[in-house]
């Protein structure tokens, strides 16, 4: 089940991406990071009023401080890992602050070990680390060469924040007693919920131009936040059933649908690094699979 979560959420995700992206060549850095979230939180609701018409007999979700606290946390935190993604862009080299910042499912892994009581086979630790290298590989040019302090350390910051976010969803969902579909769907509800508010707020208040921006391509603005909230659904769910290293590292197998899509429908060439990397990744989802 966390296996079909995980591929969902990575398919989803690379089309959230593509639709993000058109947006970012007409709308603000700002109004593209709430495109993600502005349709896809009714959606989020929309989602969890079908799961109790189909289970009418499940009980609310019970709302205590560890749950409140998590659902806080992972929500401020992956707006401030956004926040530092966008940074990296400003930096010289980065496309490698970018492959740092990708070594979330590495730095979930040791995290988690110490301080949330994760545990990891051996063979899940050669997959995690096999699929940190790919992904590294990909994202990179000329490997740590001429890299600046600023964007290292803005690259492992911006992976610690996204694997924090991921550490503290799974911590808010296993702190409720409900059927996992449901208590995924609740966090999911309440982190797009809060963020949403947050990055509304901060527009209307100091872009309110970026709003009028956004509504004047509803199609885009709805299929973002379809997919945002697809692939969000399945990053949560996943997570509430498997260690967040394991789902991480077969979500890299997002980058084997961005780059095959490239290859077989863009029509652009193959770089040997390229295959080299996917070939790491499909040893690596391979591995955590087992």
């Amino acid at each position: 089940m966390w296996i079909s979560f995980t591929l969902l959420a990575a398919f989803m995700q690379s089309w959230r991406n593509t639709f993000q992206n058109q947006l970012s060549k007409q709308v603000s850095v700002t109004g593209v990071t709430l495109s993600r979230f502005l349709f896809a939180t009714p959606i989020a609701g929309g989602y969890l009023v079908a799961l109790y018409w189909w289970n009418p007999g499940t009980e609310l979700i019970h709302i205590n401080h560890e749950f409140a606290g998590y659902v806080i946390g992972a929500s401020l935190m992956q707006i401030l890992a956004t926040v530092m993604m966008v940074k990296l862009f400003k930096q010289k080299n980065f496309s490698t602050g970018v492959g740092l910042a990708k070594s979330e499912a590495l730095i979930a892994a040791v995290l988690g070990i110490l301080f949330f009581g994760t545990s990891l086979s051996m063979l899940g630790w050669v997959g995690v680390l096999v699929g940190s290298v790919a992904v590294f590989i990909l994202s990179t040019q000329s490997g740590l060469r001429g890299v600046s302090p600023g964007t290292f350390f803005i690259g492992l910051a911006s992976g610690g924040s996204f694997a924090l976010t991921s550490l503290w969803v799974r911590e808010a969902s296993i702190t409720s007693d409900l059927p996992v579909l449901f208590r995924a769907a609740w966090v999911l509800l309440f982190v797009l919920s809060i963020q949403t508010v947050l990055l509304l707020a901060y527009i209307v208040i100091k872009e309110s131009g970026t709003l009028a921006d956004l509504f004047a391509r509803p199609k885009l603005l709805f299929l973002t936040g379809f997919a945002g909230c697809a692939g969000s659904l399945g990053w949560f769910t996943a997570m509430s059933i498997q260690a967040v290293p394991y789902v991480k590292t077969l979500g890299q197998i997002e980058i084997f649908f961005t780059i095959f899509l490239s290859i077989f429908w863009l029509k652009e060439p193959a770089k040997i690094k390229d295959i080299s990397g996917l070939i790491l990744i499909g040893i690596s989802a391979a591995l955590v699979i087992w």
